[in-house]
């Protein structure tokens, strides 16, 4: 266990060699079946042993990939899930009716394969758009996978790199939390470095618990969560076709059922959000060719809604990311993406500070040293603080430099 995390209700423990199968009743897996020109996994699943009450949050994007339909309908049927199942190297998006008819074929080959309902099983996709998967290679896979499955760490890392296109690094956090006397745990995975962007950022993402709660409350909570995490990032202000995030709760800790009159509700609460923020953050760490993690902390907005509009302009702005890459304290670039946020903001009261570093207050530049900016800068992680000083609404967004890298890794994408 990690020293504790602390939150404004009751503290939780980040478990540092935990993942997706921590939670009781999950196993996970992942095995290579062809969709990808090199020999990492491409396939991947996460099991239940039960019916997990399940909820899930989608892409706003107008075109929307195959298997999000097939998602859609497996938790209309009843609002449980007993399994995930996850491909790499292929969005299935925009494939048409042929593209939707393997989609289906995935989820009851894998619903066969696994002994478990049909409706019982959501579909996801990642990859390249506008080709048809490789079929014969993905049945393959499936009948193989289920006994790929484990509810060890191996398991786990396994599926988190089944998921991985562009990302460089796995992505997963677990964390216990006290509930109804009992541990509980909320862990997740997920994949996302390109076409980021806020409201469903381009990315897949999976939360497993052992908590006792029912599918209509935690899909409220994955909806707060998802606003206050995974739509507060941006790498390049693209929204993907299959953005997807999913929530399991098998229930097998035990004890009575969490809803938001429960004692313990702000507890659990306050752990899904910290995982969701921890997977958020690392996504945005992770964005295509990025070398550093830009985290903008907005203060005396209007409101909360105002504030994280303005962190989310400035967060996303191509100048902005740039002068955090070339380690170049130009704060003139963020408080023109302030202004053009389209929110609230008196031109002569904003304060900015690069970390501990104050450049401007009240809208006047301050003389500050050169070299100690460009040294913090220079750094793994850039904090951007503004203050407007019009109310209490506050924000905080997530994002990384514009690189070079960035350009050549999406200039050659599917090749």
């Amino acid at each position: 266990m990690a020293q504790s995390q602390h939150t404004a209700v009751q503290r939780f423990t980040v478990v540092e060699d935990g993942s997706v199968t921590t939670p009781a009743g999950f196993r996970a897996g992942g095995l290579h079946c062809g969709l990808k020109k090199t020999d990492r996994h491409d396939l991947g699943a996460i099991l239940c042993e039960v019916p997990a009450a399940a909820a899930a949050v989608y892409t706003t994007s107008k075109v929307q990939a195959a298997p999000l339909k097939v998602t859609r309908e497996s938790l209309a049927a009843g609002g449980r899930l007993r399994a995930l199942l996850v491909n790499s190297g292929n969005a299935n998006a925009c494939t048409g009716r042929q593209g939707e008819a393997d989609a289906y074929e995935m989820r009851a080959a894998f619903a066969d394969a696994a002994g478990v309902p049909l409706e019982g099983v959501a579909v996801a996709s990642t990859g390249v758009i506008g080709e048809l998967l490789k079929m014969d290679r993905v049945r393959t896979g499936i009948a193989a996978l289920p006994q790929r499955l484990k509810d060890g760490r191996e398991g786990s890392d396994d599926f988190c790199q089944a998921i991985l296109t562009t990302d460089l690094v796995q992505k997963s956090v677990c964390v216990a939390v006290q509930v109804n006397g009992r541990t509980v745990h909320v862990a997740g995975a997920a994949k996302g470095s390109g076409m980021i962007h806020p409201n469903m950022a381009t990315m897949l993402g999976f939360v497993t618990t052992d908590a006792p709660v029912g599918s209509e409350a935690l899909h409220a909570l994955l909806r707060q969560a998802t606003d206050k995490t995974f739509n507060m990032i941006t790498v390049d202000g693209d929204t993907s076709t299959n953005d997807m995030l999913v929530a399991m709760a098998s229930g097998l800790a035990g004890g009575d059922e969490l809803t938001p009159d429960h004692p313990d509700w702000e507890a659990f609460a306050s752990a899904l959000i910290y995982v969701c923020e921890v997977l958020a953050k690392a996504i945005a760490r992770d964005g295509e060719g990025a070398t550093k993690l830009i985290e903008v902390r907005v203060s005396g907005a209007e409101s909360d809604a105002s504030a994280a509009a303005i962190a989310k302009t400035i967060v996303g702005s191509s100048l902005v990311k740039s002068a955090v890459f070339g380690a170049d304290a130009n704060w003139g670039r963020i408080i023109a993406a302030a202004g053009r946020a389209g929110e609230p903001l008196d031109p002569d009261t904003v304060d900015i500070a690069l970390g501990p570093i104050l450049t401007l207050e009240d809208s006047r530049p301050v003389a500050f040293d050169e070299e100690a900016a460009l040294e913090y800068l220079k750094g793994d992680t850039v904090e951007i603080i503004v203050d407007l000083k019009l109310g209490d609404g506050h924000a905080v967004a997530w994002g990384c430099d514009l690189t070079y890298d960035y350009v050549r890794i999406n200039a050659a994408y599917r090749t």
